[in-house]
């Protein structure tokens, strides 16, 4: 067994540093040819979805004519595929463009999954200001495998989990489906729970009888688009969400809490995921060989309040050091004083990639 020798270690991030919305950033696959020239382990992070991991990673392979794996690649809902609990049960999956997110859902393993267009094909009046697009939602609809039955809730949809695995595309709709779910009786369709605004049951009743829980996959504000300026995301689909639960639990100044788990940066498990993930792509590559415990880790990004805050706040368990490296190619604004500051600022991912090389003093006896 051969011994290898300690190298720089990079997690990247996609949109914004490899790619701005489809398009490749100048000095992308340079960095990345460098990386795996150089067998430098690195894995690519990105809080988007809403595709396969192997359809997503095809397409970027695509666009930056190189190689990519699945296995050094990790996006905002693949922790979803981990959670076996729900499989066998009824689940709602929200965002992405048609039946996209469904689909992946699926080859994750779930069993029976419901979105809002289903809901939304088959009884229209549930939300009547999307009527203008009733036949989008048909041309991809699955008939429910329950009815949506006030009358005898036994037999009615009953939902077990609410994911959302990627930016909604009707908001509306979206959020009046989430919050039937929240404020029904176990998660029956067409129900409303009784014990919703009572003052002797913690969080004044709400949440408190079986609803399912609801994971987001993606808290991003803002992701850099083809546009000059940075659009919303799903993080402002739940922040939406939350106003709209404040409204209807009290208000603003008593409204109470939605109780959700966020998944993605900036948050820990997608951090510790990465981590684990990065520790398995190394022994895949140097298998056969006496690994060194991993170091240092370099997280380049291009948004400060997810790629930048995270990296800064994720304390390894396994006492590998963080680095950030904010790139000027995406959210972040060439010369305005980020949110959270990085370890450096560079131009672009190129440049990113020759710091770590040099910080970490690589190929160095």
């Amino acid at each position: 067994m051969r011994s290898c020798p300690a190298s720089p270690t990079d997690t990247l991030t996609i949109d914004g540093v490899l790619l701005r919305s489809a398009d490749p950033i100048p000095g992308a696959s340079k960095a990345l040819t460098y990386l795996q020239n150089q067998h430098i382990p690195f894995i690519l992070l990105t809080n988007g979805g809403g595709k396969h991991e192997s359809e997503r990673v095809a397409e970027i392979s695509e666009k930056l004519s190189l190689p990519l794996s699945t296995s050094n690649f990790l996006q905002s809902h693949t922790p979803f595929a981990g959670m076996d609990h729900y499989k066998d049960k009824t689940v709602l999956v929200c965002g992405g463009d048609g039946a996209k997110c469904r689909d992946v859902a699926e080859k994750y393993g779930y069993k029976t999954v419901v979105t809002p267009g289903d809901i939304y094909a088959a009884y229209p009046e549930i939300w009547p200001f999307s009527k203008n697009f009733l036949d989008y939602y048909r041309s991809f609809a699955r008939p429910l495998p329950r009815p949506i039955d006030a009358a005898n809730p036994s037999a009615s949809l009953k939902i077990d989990a609410v994911f959302v695995y990627n930016d909604p595309r009707d908001w509306g709709l979206d959020a009046a489906i989430i919050m039937d779910v929240l404020l029904s009786h176990q998660g029956i369709m067409g129900t409303i729970s009784p014990k919703n605004g009572d003052r002797s049951l913690p969080n004044r009743g709400y949440l408190q009888d079986g609803q399912p829980p609801l994971y987001y996959s993606n808290p991003d504000l803002w992701w850099a688009a083809k546009y000059h300026l940075s659009r919303l995301g799903q993080g402002g689909f739940r922040e939406a969400m939350e106003g709209i639960w404040a409204a209807v639990t009290g208000g603003d100044r008593q409204g109470v809490e939605l109780k959700k788990e966020v998944f993605g940066k900036p948050f820990r498990p997608t951090y510790e995921y990465a981590e684990n993930l990065l520790n398995s792509y190394r022994s895949e590559m140097f298998a056969g060989t006496k690994l060194e415990p991993l170091k240092r880790v370099y997280m380049v990004g291009d948004n400060p309040e997810s790629d930048i805050r995270g990296a800064n706040m994720y304390e390894s368990p396994l006492g590998t050091d963080w680095k950030s490296v904010l790139v000027q190619t995406g959210v972040y604004q060439a010369g305005s004083e980020p949110a959270w500051k990085p370890t450096t600022i560079v131009k672009d991912v190129y440049e990113a990639v020759r710091y770590a090389v040099e910080d970490s003093k690589w190929g160095r006896s």
